[in-house]
């Protein structure tokens, strides 16, 4: 049985200083002649939008079942060592001074990855894609529910939490830029690790978060916060993947293609069964299953395939000039670093269609599976007398999932619409003569 993972409590620090943390956490792989080789794998246990490379995939013992197999074959005992962190700066820290092999970090901390291993003589390589959003959903900014912030533009002068260099720091500062707002001198940031900002939050140090999956939704889920800004804005694709050492990648090409074909069946095992997955994610690391299913669920807003797709990529080369502005990189050859041959190698599957229109999905107590609807307000009059464990509604702007009780909604003659964030509500209220946003109480009666 796989291990409960151990929550890396390292406090983020700019990524310029995390290079010197290579504080001991077992060994990377071992020399081609050793009979016991030990494989490192980092992750982000929390950041559940990695979960096929991480938690779901060390809870399903997929990688184990893979090597144990090439062990049969070759009389070596292969044995994997699971470090979890909060974010992706300690892992490139620990694969550049060699003692991770295998990581999975979001687009940002990737590019960062592929600079420092060149910088450090450490070079790695993108292989896989864990989840992604084609729309850039999986990032956002929120505030306390009571706050009077009420867009962009009111965060001029006040203090917002966020983790330089993740991708939710770069949502927030290209978001910021689009409402004519200078990231660096119109607010006031802070750079904290997730945790640390969502208590900032809650605790009323700071008056905006802007945080990756799965924050934002626990945060919303929990009543603790309420959505300003969805990600989707930007219309960028996001994503995570999994990047490799190249060193390893060269030296043990065949446990890599294992942890690539292992990461496959954990992602049929998530898109086949996802509230058994979603499961599985919250006994591991503690979230509310609620949470983890708004992200990856069935019509979640992460999708998740292995695949590096093409939008990826060039989303990917988009992002190194945001890294670059805050001096956190310098160039990046991504096309160097994306390395789709070890994928194309370990895996002959179909691949998997692309991310389709989202639709409400209604998550009954007791029930392993979810029910869908053609319409948010089909939805809401399913609720009469139903024993509801979640109900999620896609935003009509941008398609993000959300939960329907914590969704702004809008009564547009005998329609129901549903949004993430009053901004977008308000755009569609302003384009739609005799639409009015209503409570989610209201919708619920005129629905029914």
């Amino acid at each position: 049985m796989p291990h409960k993972p151990v929550v890396q409590l390292t406090r983020l620090l700019p990524l310029t200083l995390l290079l010197p943390l290579a504080t001991a956490c077992g060994g990377a792989a071992g020399a081609e002649g050793s009979k016991t080789v030990t494989v490192t794998v980092g992750y982000q246990s929390k950041t559940i939008n990695t979960v096929t490379a991480g938690t779901l995939l060390r809870s399903l013992g997929y990688f184990e079942d893979e090597l144990a197999a090439r062990g049969r074959k070759d009389g070596k005992t292969y044995k994997v060592k699971w470090q979890d962190y909060a974010t992706g700066a300690p892992i490139t820290a620990q694969m550049t001074a060699g003692k991770i092999d295998i990581g999975s970090m979001g687009d940002f901390p990737l590019l960062i990855n592929a600079a420092r291993g060149k910088q450090l003589g450490q070079p790695t390589r993108l292989v896989s894609v864990t989840g992604y959003n084609l729309r850039g959903g999986l990032n956002t900014v929120v505030t306390a529910p009571g706050s009077h912030v009420r867009s962009l533009a009111d965060l001029r002068g006040r203090k917002v939490s966020t983790s330089v260099g993740s991708a939710a720091d770069g949502t927030l500062v290209r978001a910021l830029r689009k409402a004519g707002i200078d990231p660096d001198k119109g607010i006031s940031k802070l750079n904290q690790q997730p945790s640390v900002g969502a208590s900032a939050l809650t605790g009323g140090s700071v008056d905006a978060l802007s945080q990756f999956v799965a924050w934002p939704g626990q945060l919303a889920y929990e009543g603790k916060a309420k959505a300003l800004y969805d990600g989707a804005d930007l219309n960028l694709p996001t994503f995570h993947g999994v990047t490799v050492r190249e060193k390893f990648a060269e030296e043990r090409g065949g446990v890599l293609d294992d942890f690539l074909q292992a990461q496959r069946r954990a992602t049929d095992y998530l898109r086949k069964r996802p509230v058994a997955a979603a499961e599985s994610v919250a006994e591991e690391t503690g979230l509310p299953a609620e949470a983890v299913y708004l992200y990856n669920g069935a019509h979640g807003i992460a999708t998740f395939d292995p695949a590096l797709r093409p939008e990826l990529i060039a989303a990917l080369k988009k992002d190194v000039p945001i890294l670059k502005a805050a001096k956190l990189v310098g160039d990046v050859d991504v096309d160097s670093f994306v390395d789709p041959e070890p994928l194309e190698r370990a895996t002959h599957t179909p691949a998997y269609p692309k991310a389709g229109v989202a639709k409400s999905e209604l998550w009954l107590k007791g029930q392993d599976s979810t029910r869908t609807f053609d319409s948010p307000k089909r939805l809401l009059k399913a609720l009469k007398g139903a024993e509801v464990r979640a109900a999620y509604v896609p935003d009509a702007l941008t398609g993000t999932l959300w939960f329907a009780d914590r969704a702004v909604w809008v009564a547009d003659g005998s329609d129901l619409r549903a949004f993430v964030t009053p901004s977008h509500a308000k755009t569609y209220v302003e384009r739609h003569s005799g639409a009015r946003v209503v409570s989610y109480a209201d919708a619920v009666r005129l629905a029914s």
